[in-house]
């Protein structure tokens, strides 16, 4: 469907250019209530959307939009199993990979719980068995250190975690390499122990470039140390290729699947997550999946007005189409979130970084903007200065847990405090007449204030949603990635895309795959002539 031809999509076009001259300040004067009135709570998460510029008026033609759009049937063939990949013919299920109770979802006729609660439990019992010194290497030690080595979703949504949840670590140290570089692989391992070291290789197929490089590179580290018979007790793999995995010299015993119909970007509740339960422990990892479902409760049942995913991604929509913001800022303001950003750039740029829609017409409207950020405090000193005062208006996401294991005081006050304060001075921003009278305050002079004053004056208006988590617990956490992927999930319904395939990143694996035999002097594909004169420039 095209959304821009229906009702709703008119009416936000026309009331966008009425509420262009309104600012914020003026929006909170005239509703002293609006912050209560623009929130929403759910699964120990606080959604305040107050400085943001819109209206009743908005937030009506934006759920005009979702319903013009059958937004409620697209929740439930996602949920239900249908196959809304529609250019892989596959479902998209990863909610049922974190379902709780006695929930079941088919798949071409087939309840694929059990199944999932099978190798769940598998994982399970191997972490156990590594984090309680069960596990020994060839050495008869057990294992200290353990070693990721994946790419792309196999990669940062398991580190993603791994980091957030830093706190609550009581196993081996995780660490996770994903780069080709060799740099990356060497510098992780220098310090570690082979005798002691675990690697697991993510990679469903098993024949990822950069990944079966990386492991390969591993193996020989490992082999050289402890033979060739060492491999079995240092080698495990999330995968579904069992050959391939048997010829690279791992017990498939010891191999962790998934399916088709999960996307590596929504992997990190799979199999893809045993790194977190050898990090944090099964009962948290368990804790995670327990957040998520929540959420996943949460977003299938409430109503539109009162959903946390659809109102984000309404919100999203507006900046994207109908005030013409292509960017959007992730500002987490605890440093275990670090990675966050990236792990949400894969989401929301993979999924919805779309130039046709789901049936293969060109969209004719902006879809997927561009997702970047950085933890707040340092951003406070960085790229916040283009937010104030640059030309473009980038809306950004504020996110804070109020609560987390080793904060010590001062610094949770000054860092709520920082948060606080660069969402209120986006919104408000800074008039002439507040320069002027603060400069005079001060004792300038009226030759130097005109001199600064187009320095300091900040348009204000700025707008920004700010995310309270009660405390960075597992089970929040798992619902607050949750409710990001459901609120790309409902901006790629919206605007009618399939957001689960990547022809894109596919093109590039396969170009990857024909110039390494061209690097390495074999016969290959002919490329256009920069490539060409790249080649032989590297050749020389």
């Amino acid at each position: 469907m095209n959304p821009s031809l229906t009702t709703a999509w008119q009416q936000l076009g026309d009331h966008a250019q009425s509420l262009a001259p309104r600012h914020m300040r003026d929006l909170f004067a005239a509703d002293p209530a609006r912050a209560a009135h623009f929130s929403l709570q759910a699964c120990g998460i606080l959604l305040d959307y107050s400085k943001n510029r819109i209206t009743d008026d908005t937030v009506r033609h934006l759920l005009s939009l979702a319903d013009e759009c059958d937004l409620r049937s697209h929740i439930l063939a996602m949920f239900e199993g249908e196959a809304i990949n529609n250019t892989e013919h596959r479902a998209v299920l990863h909610t049922a990979l974190r379902a709780r109770g006695d929930a079941h979802t088919f798949v071409n006729g087939e309840n694929v719980i059990p199944a999932i609660r099978e190798v769940r439990e598998r994982c399970a019992a191997f972490a156990e068995r590594v984090r309680s010194g069960e596990w020994k290497g060839f050495s008869g030690e057990s294992i200290t250190d353990v070693v990721n080595i994946g790419i792309g979703g196999s990669d940062l949504g398991p580190l993603m975690v791994c980091e957030a949840l830093k706190p609550y670590a009581d196993g081996p140290r995780v660490h996770f390499v994903s780069n080709v570089d060799s740099l990356h692989l060497g510098q992780t391992l220098a310090g570690l122990n082979p005798a002691r070291t675990l690697f697991v290789v993510a990679s469903k197929t098993f024949t990822t470039l950069e990944t079966l490089t990386n492991a390969r590179s591993a193996r020989s580290w490992l082999v050289a140390a402890g033979g060739e018979n060492a491999v079995a007790r240092h080698f495990v793999a999330v995968s579904t290729n069992a050959e391939k995995v048997s010829a690279f010299g791992i017990d498939t015993a010891n191999m962790f699947g998934f399916w088709d119909w999960v996307g590596g970007r929504y992997s990190l509740w799979s199999a893809i997550g045993l790194p977190i339960a050898l990090s944090v422990g099964p009962q948290r990892f368990e804790e995670l999946l327990a957040g998520a479902a929540e959420m996943d409760q949460h977003f299938r049942t409430a109503p539109l007005a009162e959903n946390l995913p659809v109102l984000l991604a309404l919100l999203g929509i507006w900046y994207v189409d109908f005030m013409g913001c292509g960017s959007q800022v992730v500002a987490p303001y605890n440093q275990t979130l670090h990675r966050l950003p990236a792990f949400l750039q894969q989401l929301d740029m993979e999924s919805n970084g779309k130039r046709v829609r789901a049936d293969g017409e060109p969209v004719e409207y902006a879809t997927g903007p561009v997702i970047w950020g950085e933890p707040g405090t340092n951003g406070q000193h960085a790229f916040f200065q283009l937010l104030h005062q640059g030309t473009a208006t980038i809306p950004v996401d504020f996110i804070l847990a109020l609560s987390q294991p080793g904060q010590v005081e001062p610094h949770r006050t000054s860092q709520i405090a920082n948060c606080l304060a660069q969402s209120a001075a986006l919104m408000q921003g800074k008039t002439e007449g507040e320069v002027r009278a603060e400069m005079s305050a001060r004792g300038a002079s009226e030759a130097e204030i005109e001199a600064l004053l187009p320095h300091r004056v900040f348009p204000g208006n700025r707008p920004s949603n700010t995310l309270l988590l009660d405390e960075l617990s597992p089970r929040i956490l798992g619902a607050l990635l949750a409710l990001y992927e459901h609120k790309v999930f409902v901006q790629g319904s919206i605007w009618g895309l399939n957001s689960f395939d990547q022809w894109g990143v596919e093109l590039g694996k396969q170009l990857a795959s024909g110039l390494e035999k061209r690097l390495q002097g074999e016969t290959g594909p002919a490329y256009d002539g920069s490539t060409e004169a790249l080649l032989k420039y590297i050749a020389q």
